[in-house]
């Protein structure tokens, strides 16, 4: 085994309001989107509405022909701090090159940025806005480097709306990926984690390979291997309810493919 999660103790779990100077934490939200125009409207008016003063959103989009990027910046201008400093910002990409570059596009600029907390959510509403001062408070009590919003620790849940065999594959990809890599994390092919930036200089963004969704596996077992605590946080993942998703069979094939290429680097060294 190579690292080890861990869920917090309830006198762990941040309140749903946190001390002001964690609250004015520098957090920023990287948002990757393509053809999100429905939701994207929504989603930063949750975000916004949080109490964190120190909350800022990126939103990443690639080129998105129904107009997405277009309507972030259009909402950027809306956001804005009592000194007038934007709480909004987008980063347009000129290819769609896959939602793990996209991620760590846009984790690279937030740190070089000065964020001390980096979050990554899918831009769909499958990930709970409501969790995130929760996820802060986490981070900052525990000193942990990571926290996953996890679907599979107790108290984690999945959309009615998903079938059995959806959530029979979801968890069969989990223990998967765990099984082949050593660890202990419920969910390691989530979406939904809250990176201190100490740990992604750590890991070094540029090094990661994975364009898809194992850009997820890759991410969590490169924090393992860095010795950085790992934390879990149950979550109700919700459904998308506009647009389509973006899984094909290439995204699939690299996940199948990725944690046996990271076992086999690690036994390298």
């Amino acid at each position: 085994m190579i690292g080890e999660q861990k869920t917090p103790r309830e006198s762990d779990t941040a309140s749903a309001r946190l001390p002001e100077a964690w609250a004015n934490t520098p957090l920023y939200v990287v948002m990757p989107t393509y053809n999100e125009a429905g939701n994207l409207p929504g989603m930063a008016e949750l975000l916004m509405g949080l109490d964190l003063p120190g909350l800022r959103l990126l939103v990443v989009d690639d080129s998105s022909p129904d107009g997405t990027g277009k309507i972030a910046e259009d909402l950027a201008k809306g956001y804005l701090t009592q000194d007038g400093a934007p709480r909004m910002s987008v980063l347009h990409r000129t290819t769609k090159d896959g939602l793990g570059r996209a991620y760590a596009a846009g984790m690279a600029q937030a740190v070089e940025e000065g964020a001390q907390y980096v979050l990554q959510m899918d831009a769909d509403g499958s990930h709970p806005a409501s969790k995130i001062v929760e996820m802060l408070g986490v981070a900052r009590s525990t000193g942990a480097g990571l926290v996953v919003g996890s679907r599979y620790v107790p108290g984690g849940t999945l959309s009615d709306a998903w079938g059995a065999h959806r959530k029979l594959l979801s968890r069969w990809a989990n223990a998967y990926a765990s099984t082949i890599l050593g660890t202990r994390v419920r969910d390691i092919t989530g979406g939904f984690n809250l990176w201190s930036a100490e740990a992604l200089r750590a890991i070094d963004l540029a090094s990661v390979g994975s364009a898809g969704y194992s850009f997820q596996v890759e991410m969590k077992f490169k924090a393992l291997r860095r010795d950085f605590q790992v934390m879990e946080v149950p979550i109700h993942f919700e459904d998308r309810t506009v647009g389509e998703s973006k899984m094909n069979l290439a995204v699939q094939l690299e996940s199948i493919a990725m944690p046996w290429k990271l076992r086999a680097r690690a036994g390298k060294r």
